[in-house]
């Protein structure tokens, strides 16, 4: 862990760049007390695609029925 002052920070800002992205963690400080870390970016989520998945999905018939009275009883505690 690297702390530095923000006087610092702005004279060697390539440089402090360049040692987040090699996963060193900057921190930067204004009157001596840490304010910031200087962390890299994530990669983002690959976008979705709808319907990546088609036909290796099936969904039952009566997905949606109703459920028996037994059933029924057994998820409220009866």
């Amino acid at each position: 862990m690297t702390i530095i002052n923000i006087h610092q920070a702005k004279t060697h800002f390539s440089k402090l760049i360049e040692a987040a992205l090699q996963r060193e963690e900057i921190i930067i400080a204004k009157a001596g007390k840490p304010a910031v870390k200087l962390v890299p970016l994530t990669s983002a989520k690959p976008k979705r695609k709808p319907g990546a998945l088609k036909g290796q999905i099936q969904i039952a018939a009566d997905f949606d029925a109703p459920l028996s009275a037994d059933l029924l009883d057994q998820f409220e505690g009866k």
